[in-house]
């Protein structure tokens, strides 16, 4: 492998660069861009039930925050709960595009590394083409060694820069289907919190025990009853 990469000259050193800023982008967005770290199941039933109980306060507020970027949203929502729709509307708005641009970051890093290699290992291919012609004009066909070190090194530069790119761009694709897939998650949540607290979807207060039925009370004939 070294031989390969020594092989390949100079440019095979920001190919590399490249290779490994993308695999610490992968390794990094697949650790943090768990739906379950981002948007737990479970965490909407659990703010329905405080919500219910009247549990809403800001210490609660204050572990929500902390508990999801998720849960930073329904924080904002529930915080401007009294603010009416709109605001409330608003507030979850700017606190999604927060969470949203956090986890888009690097991926336009991933994205770039994957649209560059294939250009920095064409432009390997074409220095090793230079090299060759060059050692064409000045010692002719008769050189082969030094006319096969520059066509090696033409193919193994485009090989690498594609070996990087494809990967890339598979993985860039990947993380930007499941944001857009939380995103949405994210929403419908909101609007749900919405509903719950604005719309006609608001939660209700604890049902009180159904009152047991009266029993019936016979009705007592006459004493002066007309005799049949």
């Amino acid at each position: 492998m070294q031989e390969i990469i020594l092989a390949g000259g100079w440019m095979m050193l920001p190919i590399l660069v490249c290779s490994a800023v993308a695999l610490a982008i992968v390794v990094e967005r697949f650790w943090t861009l768990r739906p379950a770290r981002l948007a737990p199941p479970t965490l909407l039933a659990q703010v329905r039930t405080s919500w219910g109980k009247g549990a809403v306060d800001p210490g609660y507020l204050k572990a929500l925050r902390e508990n999801s970027p998720l849960g930073r949203i329904l924080a904002v929502g529930l915080n401007n709960a009294e603010a009416g729709r709109d605001i409330m509307k608003e507030r979850i708005e700017e606190a999604a595009s927060q969470e949203i641009h956090d986890m888009e970051r690097f991926l336009n890093t991933l994205g770039t590394i994957a649209a560059i290699t294939p250009l920095l290992g064409l432009l390997g291919t074409v220095i090793g083409m230079i090299d060759v012609f060059s050692a064409i004009m000045l010692h002719g066909t008769g050189d082969t060694a030094r006319l096969a070190g520059g066509i090696s090194q033409a193919l193994i530069t485009t090989a690498a820069g594609l070996s990087v790119a494809i990967p890339a761009i598979f993985f860039h694709r990947f993380f930007v289907r499941r944001v857009d897939e939380i995103t949405i998650g994210m929403e419908q949540t909101a609007v749900t919190l919405l509903d719950w607290i604005h719309g006609e979807g608001e939660l209700p207060a604890p049902a009180a025990p159904a009152a047991a039925p009266k029993k019936a009370v016979p009705r007592r004939k006459p004493a002066g009853g007309a005799a049949s």
